[in-house]
C-alpha cells in the first residue's frame, strides 16, 4: 500500500512538473505565432476568484468550437493570477505573468482579453467579459 501511494504521488508530481515544463512562455508563444502565421489571444484571469474570468474560460476558451478555431488560427496564452495558496503557480510563470501585466494590464482589469499580432501589438481588446456570442467573438477574432 505504501509503495503504491508513493508511486502515485511521484507520478502526480512528475505530471504537474511536465505540464509546467511543456507550457510555452509568452515569448515562445509569440515566436510560434510568427512561425505559424497566427495571432495571439492573451487573456488575464483570476482563476480562483474572478467569476467573469472563470465564465469566459468555460463558455469561450474551453468550448469545442473555440478549441477547433483556435487550433487553426490562434496561439492562446492565459496569464493567470490565482489568489489561493493551493492554486499557486510556479515562480517562473508568476513572474512572467506579472511582467505581462506590467506591459498590457497595468490597471488590473479582470478579465482582460487581448488579440495580439506577432509583434505583440494589440489588435482587439475586451476589458470585460465579452458581450458577444461565441460565434460573434470568433468572427471578431477572424477579422
Amino acid at each position: 500500500m505504501k509503495t503504491t501511494l508513493v508511486s502515485l504521488i511521484l507520478l502526480l508530481t512528475l505530471t504537474i512538473n511536465a505540464q509546467e515544463t511543456n507550457r510555452l512562455t509568452f515569448d515562445q508563444s509569440i515566436e510560434k505565432a510568427k512561425t505559424e502565421n497566427k495571432n495571439v489571444l492573451l487573456f488575464f484571469s483570476g482563476s480562483d476568484w474572478c467569476a467573469p474570468c472563470v465564465k469566459f474560460k468555460k463558455h469561450f476558451v474551453e468550448t469545442d468550437q473555440f478549441k477547433t478555431f483556435s487550433a487553426e488560427n490562434l496561439i492562446v496564452y492565459n496569464a493567470d493570477f490565482p489568489r489561493l495558496k493551493k492554486n499557486k503557480l510556479a515562480d517562473n510563470i508568476t513572474q512572467e505573468n506579472e511582467k505581462l501585466a506590467d506591459k498590457y494590464n497595468n490597471t488590473g482589469l479582470f478579465p482582460l482579453i487581448l488579440l495580439l499580432n506577432t509583434k505583440g501589438e494589440i489588435i482587439e481588446k475586451w476589458d470585460h467579459y465579452p458581450s458577444e456570442t461565441l460565434e460573434d467573438f470568433i468572427a471578431k477574432l477572424k477579422g
